[in-house]
């Protein structure tokens, strides 16, 4: 007869194969974020470049099946529930997709881009600042 470690290990070896212990360790951290949230009090306003970030970045975790660290990014950041529109994050982003970047994550279209067209060694992009945040995330 099997010992309660033993069984304990087996249970934890096969949810660890079916790769459902990562989804629920996952899944209790954000149920635990939720229930420490405290949805009284108010957060600032997002800027337009923190919305923008934040839509990358969700768009990339639901595309990779990382669905509750997205709703925890969701939760904790105020970022508005119903994802904004591709065409609208394109626009804002002036870029143009082609039919088969649109399978994919922005995000990855966006760093393909700068992968490709490092061009020359020693070519760097010059980054400045639009503008300093409005919030401190």
């Amino acid at each position: 007869m099997a010992t309660i470690a033993e069984l304990k290990a087996a249970l934890k070896e096969t949810l660890e194969a079916r790769g459902v212990l990562g989804q629920l360790k996952a899944r209790i951290r954000a149920e635990v974020f939720n229930a420490l949230d405290d949805k009284s009090e108010t957060r600032p306003a997002l800027s337009h470049e923190n919305l923008l970030i934040n839509e990358l970045i969700r768009e990339y975790l639901e595309f990779n099946n990382y669905r509750y660290t997205a709703s925890v990014l969701v939760a904790e950041s105020g970022q508005p529930e119903v994802p904004l529109d591709r065409q609208f994050m394109t626009n804002e982003l002036n870029v143009v997709e082609d039919p088969s970047s649109r399978s994919v994550p922005l995000l990855y279209g966006l760093l393909s881009h700068f992968l490709k067209s490092s061009g020359e060694k020693g070519d760097k992009l010059f980054l400045k600042s639009s503008a300093a945040p409005t919030t401190s995330r």
